[in-house]
C-alpha cells in the first residue's frame, strides 16, 4: 500500500517533481541561491561577480564557435582569422565579442578583486575564497595572454616574442623554459598549436575553479562593507533583493560590451594586429594589452632583465599571502584610515605603472614607473603587517 501511495503521488505530481524527487537540483538551487543570506550592506561592487559570470558564458560560446573554424598553423592562423571575420556567418561579430568581453572580463576582474581588497574579503574564514579567486586571476591572465597570440598578427608574434625572452632570463632553466614555451627557438607552428590547446583548456578549467569560488563562498558567507559580521536581522535573502540589483549590473555591462563593439572597436583592438606575422619587421611600439600594462610597466621599470621578471610575477603572488600579511580583525578600510590612504595610493600606483609601461619608461615615466612599484610592494609587505600589528595591539590592551 504504501509503494502504491508513493507512485500515485509521483503520477499525480509534475514531471519537474518527478526529476526533483531523483536529483534535487530545483531545491538545492532554492536553498543554496534563492535563500541564501547576504548582508544588507552590500552595495553595487557585489553585483560585479554576476557580470562576471555573464560575460564568461558569452566569452566560452563565442570562444567555440571561433574554435570551429580557427587554424592553428603560423600559415595558417593568420588566413583563418580573415575569413572568419569575411566568410564565417556572423563570425566578425562572434570575434568581436569575445575580444570586447576579455577585455571587459579583465576590467572587471580587477574592480573585484579591489573590492575584496578594500572591504578585507581575504580575512577569516574566507581565506579559500579569496585564493580561488586568485587562481581565477591567473588562470584568466593566461588564457587572455594565449589568446592575445592566436590572431598571429604583428602584436601577437612579437607578444610571444618577448615572453619567450622574458623566459629566457631566469637563471639556468631560462633558456629550457624558452624552448618549451616557444616549442623550437623562435614563435612558429609548435608555439600556436601548444597556446591553442591550452587556451581551449583552461577556459574550460575556469568555469570549474569558478564553481568551486562560488561554492566557498556559500560555505564562508558573503562579506559585507561595514567589514562587521551581520546577525540575522542584518541579513536579506538573495531573491528577489540581490537578484534585481544582479539583474540591473548584467544589463549595465551588456550596454558597455556593446557600447565597445559597436562604437568604440579601437579600445580593444591594435592596428598593428591585422597585419600578419613578420618576423624581419619589428613593430615600432611593442606593447601588451591595457589589462597588462602595469605588470609589464615592472617588468621594464627594474634594469636587469630577470628582476622585471620577478617584480611583475611577485606583483600577483604578493596578492595569495594577503590573509597571512594582514591578521587584524578589522576588515573593511572604511573603519582603517592610513588603510585607506595606502590602498588610494595602490590604485593611484597601478595606473600610474600603466601609463609608465605604455610610454615604454621613457623620461619621466622610469621615474614614476619605478616609484610606483615600490609603493606597490610596501602597500603589501609594509603597510598591512605594521597596521595590523599596531590594530592588534590596541585590541589586546582595550581587553
Amino acid at each position: 500500500m504504501t509503494g502504491s501511495s508513493s507512485n500515485d503521488r509521483e503520477s499525480d505530481g509534475s514531471k519537474q517533481d518527478w526529476l526533483d524527487n531523483r536529483l534535487p537540483v530545483r531545491r538545492f538551487l532554492s536553498a543554496q541561491f534563492r535563500h541564501f543570506p547576504m548582508p544588507r550592506s552590500a552595495n553595487m561592487l557585489w553585483t560585479v561577480g554576476a557580470m562576471l559570470s555573464a560575460v564568461l558564458v558569452l566569452m566560452l560560446l563565442s570562444g567555440l564557435v571561433l574554435a570551429m573554424n580557427y587554424t592553428p598553423t603560423a600559415a595558417g592562423a593568420f588566413a583563418s582569422i580573415e575569413a572568419i571575420e569575411r566568410r564565417v556567418p556572423s563570425g566578425w561579430l562572434m570575434r568581436s565579442m569575445h575580444m570586447a568581453g576579455a577585455s571587459l572580463f579583465l576590467g572587471a576582474l580587477y574592480l573585484h578583486l579591489f573590492r575584496g581588497l578594500y572591504y578585507g574579503s581575504y580575512k577569516k574564514p574566507r581565506e579559500l575564497v579569496w585564493l580561488l579567486g586568485l587562481l581565477l586571476l591567473v588562470m584568466t591572465m593566461i588564457t587572455a595572454f594565449t589568446g592575445y597570440v592566436l590572431p598571429w598578427g604583428q602584436m601577437s608574434y612579437w607578444g610571444a616574442d618577448i615572453a619567450g625572452k622574458a623566459l629566457a632570463s631566469i637563471p639556468v632553466i631560462g633558456s629550457f623554459a624558452e624552448r618549451v614555451f616557444l616549442y623550437g627557438d623562435q614563435p612558429g607552428d609548435g608555439t600556436l598549436h601548444h597556446l591553442f590547446v591550452l587556451h581551449f583548456t583552461l577556459a574550460f578549467a575556469i568555469v570549474a575553479v569558478v564553481g568551486l569560488h562560488v561554492a566557498s563562498v556559500h560555505v564562508a558567507g558573503s562579506g559585507n562593507p561595514s567589514g562587521v559580521e551581520p546577525d540575522r536581522k542584518g541579513r536579506l535573502p538573495f531573491s528577489p533583493y540581490f537578484t534585481i540589483r544582479d539583474a540591473f549590473g548584467v544589463a549595465v555591462f551588456a550596454i558597455v560590451l556593446a557600447a565597445v563593439m559597436f562604437l568604440f572597436p579601437d579600445l580593444v583592438t591594435e592596428a598593428a594586429n591585422y597585419r600578419p606575422a613578420n618576423p624581419l619587421r619589428t613593430p615600432t611600439n611593442i606593447e601588451p594589452e591595457w589589462y597588462f600594462l602595469p605588470f609589464y610597466g615592472m617588468l621594464q621599470a627594474i634594469p636587469f632583465k630577470f628582476g622585471g621578471l620577478v617584480a611583475s610575477v611577485g606583483a600577483v603572488a604578493v596578492l595569495f599571502f594577503a590573509p597571512w600579511l594582514d591578521t587584524s580583525p578589522v576588515r573593511s578600510a572604511q573603519q582603517r584610515p592610513l588603510i585607506r590612504l595606502s590602498m588610494i595610493l595602490l590604485v593611484v600606483s597601478f595606473v600610474a605603472l600603466g601609463l609608465a609601461g605604455k610610454h615604454h619608461m621613457e623620461g619621466g615615466w622610469l621615474i614614476i614607473g619605478r616609484c610606483a612599484t615600490v609603493f606597490y610592494f610596501f602597500h603589501f609587505l609594509v603597510v598591512l603587517p605594521l597596521v595590523s600589528r599596531r590594530e592588534n595591539a590596541a585590541l589586546e590592551d582595550a581587553s
